[in-house]
């Protein structure tokens, strides 16, 4: 037993975890996750692929194209501007894949085929290359610029372009020309936007075997849930249907192979404790015949003890004081196997819960009882149980702690100013004791529980606390045993009014 023994009216109702993000919703999610990965994956090759493609069909075909109109130059040396200039014109007018604007450097000369003589997208890195040392083929490169994309291209010119002049040998004069792909920016910009969406009803599309193999994989698992509910209800009979060779299978077969042997196991224990309480409950009917016969012979003898000598009285007084504890025994283990058997009723009355408590002190003749009862209190209680669990716990104070011993009687709930719910008797039992420690705490209700191991016999019978427990279960209350801060141990029940 535990240091606080409510019955099931108080257990607080189980939570449900939310199923936001529950089992099938992780599946279809990792299911479009992985879809999601392969599209993107997919679209991003695609893309990479598509764009080089692009990208170097156009540089190709520019710059093929420029070398080639580069070679056509017919300008003589020294190199005149407006000659130049022309020819210049007329090699943009035939640039592929579309127009160019070209220029040309030729020492401190800048000469171009626009209003500008000079570009500023041209980089010194592709100046560098296209004026080294036995460079004759010329050189490109992608730039950026402002958010535009360009095409640059240097070609020089060599000797074998001018009339009069040694073949294979650079000028000097290099020739550069400047490509806007911005056409085929956009066009690589169009085939990612289709990619994407391209993408979005692939996921849409895939989300359908996502449902269904989530509902292959749960449906095992929901059987499971539900044969697992109904074991814990109490269905050792339940098994699950499995079929097929795969994981989810094997866990059902071992499911079913531990609920056969958990109901084996549960059913040999139900019938042994089944035996026992029958063996208590008919040992102890067997033995109430011959006790009453012995309680009657040791009354007799009580009564002529005093004619006796003294060790023949002391050993008459005796037998006479451990017959009384045996008829106890015998009684509390009667009580103890009809709640056992479920066979426990009660017979329930409206009483004052205050005289009820008067009445259990005075047939007792507990005078030293200190009471603080508050009278006018109804409740619907079955006087014999009540007087019971009122008797074992200051019987147990009175035995265990050290005076005084206090009952106090009140209630709590509606219509007493300490709550809204329903009314609720309270009745304390407190000593001024060592109280209980607190390893014994959760054991204090058990049967036959003995706190110190080495203590063989006890004043009472060892079920009085575990009686307790079990009427004011009957009655649909709580008992809970604790330590008071002051000292001493504090027993209370809550019985609903």
């Amino acid at each position: 037993m535990k240091a606080h023994v409510p019955g099931d009216v108080d257990r607080p109702p189980r939570r449900r975890l939310p199923r936001a993000f529950g089992l099938r919703t992780r599946l279809v999610l990792a299911f479009l996750l992985v879809a999601a990965v392969g599209c993107g994956t997919t679209a991003a090759l695609t893309y990479r692929a598509a764009r080089t493609a692009i990208l170097e069909q156009t540089q190709d075909t520019a710059v093929s194209a420029f070398r080639q109109q580069v070679e056509t130059l017919t300008i003589q040396l020294p190199v005149s501007r407006d000659g130049l200039r022309n020819e210049l014109q007329r090699i943009a007018r035939q640039g592929k894949p579309r127009p160019w604007r070209v220029y040309a450097e030729y020492g401190d000369l800048r000469v171009s085929s626009t209003d500008r003589p000079e570009s500023s997208v041209l980089t010194p890195e592709l100046r560098r290359r296209a004026t080294a040392d036995g460079t004759i083929h010329g050189s490109f490169q992608r730039v950026v610029k402002d958010g535009t994309p360009y095409l640059t291209v240097a070609v020089p010119a060599v000797f074998g372009n001018f009339a009069g002049q040694p073949e294979g040998h650079p000028t000097g004069l290099v020739v550069y020309a400047v490509m806007d792909l911005g056409v085929e920016e956009a066009n690589i910009e169009a085939m990612l936007l289709a990619a994407r969406d391209g993408a979005l009803p692939a996921l849409l599309v895939a989300l359908v075997p996502a449902l269904l193999a989530a509902r292959g994989v749960l449906r095992p698992v929901r059987e499971l849930r539900r044969a697992a509910h109904s074991m814990g209800r109490g269905r050792l009979d339940t098994r699950i249907h499995a079929k097929g060779s795969d994981e989810l299978a094997d866990l059902a077969r071992t499911f079913n192979e531990s609920a056969a042997e958990l109901e084996r196991s549960v059913t040999e224990l139900r019938r042994a404790e089944a035996r026992a309480r029958r063996f208590a409950s008919d040992v102890s009917h067997e033995l109430r015949t011959p006790l009453a016969g012995m309680l009657a012979v040791t009354e007799v003898l009580d009564e002529d003890a005093g004619a006796l000598d003294s060790d023949t009285a002391r050993a008459v007084r005796l037998i006479s004081a451990e017959t009384g504890k045996l008829a106890v025994l015998v009684e509390d283990l009667m009580e103890i196997s009809r709640f056992d058997a479920r066979a426990a009723e009660l017979h329930t009355d409206e009483v004052d819960a205050a005289e009820m408590v008067r009445k259990t002190l005075q047939n007792r003749h507990w005078n030293q009882v200190v009471t603080e009862l508050a009278d006018g209190i109804r409740a619907r209680l079955d006087p014999r149980r009540f007087d019971v669990v009122v008797a074992n716990l200051v019987g147990n104070a009175l035995r265990h702690g050290a005076q005084p011993v206090t009952v106090r009687v009140y209630a709590e709930g509606a219509g007493t100013g300490t709550g809204s719910g329903p009314g609720v008797l309270v009745t304390e039992v407190a000593d001024r004791g060592p109280g209980i420690p607190e390893d014994v705490l959760p054991h204090v209700f058990d049967r036959f529980y003995k706190a110190d191991q080495a203590r063989t016999r006890s004043a009472g019978s060892g079920l009085g606390l575990a009686i307790t427990l079990e009427n004011v279960r009957l009655h649909g209350g709580t008992v809970v045993a604790a330590n008071r801060p002051d000292g001493g141990a504090v027993f209370t029940v809550r019985i609903p009014l």
